[in-house]
């Protein structure tokens, strides 16, 4: 009975011991940015709206005026057309469709020039921000650091949220490249 006794606790103790490291390994740290929240909030994030805003409003100042010149030529073509010949009529029906296509044309130029500003804008901040977190991530411990939006994170509890860390640090690195570019000038 003594020797049953003495091989159970001797094997308890063996399992327990054994167990013992697992029980005292780190836990994983495991981070979220929202890069959108970045995009929102960050100093880089906030210039490239604002050029993007700056950008649409000169397009669209410029689309306001030539509409509104195609449309002070279609209501004189609407007015002199009774007087005007047929061939006359013609020509200026021609000039006008060309006109409105010339504008349809440039309203796509336009859209094309400002999606391809805001990408790379965005582009350029995206990669920033991914270096800045990949340092971090190495810095700090970090096991996985995932995209709030892109990663397919539904739930998270907002204590592993290091998107605000990210937006200061980004800040820092920012105002530093700003401040260069701006001595090169």
């Amino acid at each position: 009975m003594k020797s049953k006794f003495r091989t159970t606790a001797v094997t308890v103790f063996m399992v327990l011991g054994l167990c013992g490291p697992v029980w005292a390994a780190d836990v994983a740290k495991i981070g979220t940015v929202d890069f959108q929240r970045i995009i929102d909030l960050s100093d880089a994030g906030k210039a490239a709206q604002e050029k993007l805003n700056k950008q649409a409003k000169e397009m669209e100042a410029d689309l306001k005026s030539k509409g509104a010149a195609i449309e002070a030529g279609q209501k004189q073509f609407e007015r002199e057309a009774l007087v005007m010949n047929k061939e006359m009529k013609d020509a200026k029906e021609r000039e006008m469709r060309i006109k409105t296509n010339d504008f349809k044309q440039l309203q796509q130029r336009y859209t094309g020039v400002a999606r391809e500003l805001q990408f790379r804008l965005v582009g350029q901040i995206r990669n920033d921000v991914d270096k800045l977190v990949k340092e971090m991530g190495q810095k700090e411990g970090y096991l996985l650091i995932l995209e709030r939006k892109e990663g397919g994170v539904i739930y998270m509890p907002s204590t592993i949220d290091i998107t605000d860390n990210v937006i200061k640090q980004y800040n820092a690195v920012w105002a530093k490249q700003k401040e260069g570019a701006d001595k090169k000038k």
